[in-house]
């Protein structure tokens, strides 16, 4: 398993920029166009696309993960700055044991019954937050071979976008969740890394990244 970590700066001058981090679906489709368009019908998944969008001090950047490097070059003139380096290091010193870094948007949600919409007048999907939030990403860490030692969750706004050929708008809830965990099982953990976590995968969901903790 070979995986890639691209960093984007996008120069948010530039309208198509702005365009992008506005919509989790237009984001979608720009990362998609830096990899071959002859890959079936679910380039995303056969390509291992992941992202993530980051706020700081300094600005927006993107982190994009997949199994081949993006060509960098199929960015509009002026984006912004990009590097991409390789990950298997990382993923290859992956050790039961040993403590991480870890950070992840999830999409931190419970799916309700038909009985339970129809008495409490809820929809299909509850977003969580708090204590709830905290316990959903614990499950989904033990079930990718982690401990989680520290926890820190932070509310981020709903990933939201309208697909092209349809009238259909997505949104998914989002949950920053950063802290320190010890590896259970490293080949679990790889695949997750991989696959990515819990759903909105397609739209900034989902990418684990992780750093070797002293």
């Amino acid at each position: 398993m070979t995986l890639w970590l691209t960093q984007i700066k996008p120069d948010m001058r530039l309208r198509q920029a702005r365009r992008d981090l506005a919509s989790a679906v237009g984001m979608h489709h720009r990362l998609l166009s830096l990899f071959p368009d002859d890959l079936g019908d679910d380039p995303r998944r056969h390509l291992g696309v992941l992202f993530r969008v980051e706020t700081s001090a300094t600005g927006a950047e993107i982190l994009l993960q997949s199994q081949v490097p993006p060509d960098l070059h199929a960015l509009p003139e002026h984006y912004g700055s990009a590097t991409t380096r390789n990950l298997d290091p990382l993923v290859e010193g992956l050790r039961p044991g040993r403590a991480v870094h870890y950070r992840i948007a999830g999409n931190a949600i419970r799916r309700l019954g038909k009985t339970t919409r129809a008495a409490r007048n809820l929809t299909a999907v509850l977003p969580l937050h708090g204590a709830e939030a905290e316990e959903w990403w614990h499950r989904h860490a033990e079930a990718s071979g982690l401990q989680v030692q520290t926890v820190l969750t932070t509310p981020l706004g709903s990933a939201r976008g309208e697909r092209a050929d349809s009238a259909d708008k997505i949104r998914h809830a989002r949950t920053l969740f950063d802290g320190r965990a010890l590896i259970t099982d490293a080949d679990l953990l790889r695949r997750r890394l991989l696959d990515g976590i819990g759903r909105g995968k397609a739209y900034g969901c989902g990418l684990l990244t992780l750093a070797p903790a002293r």
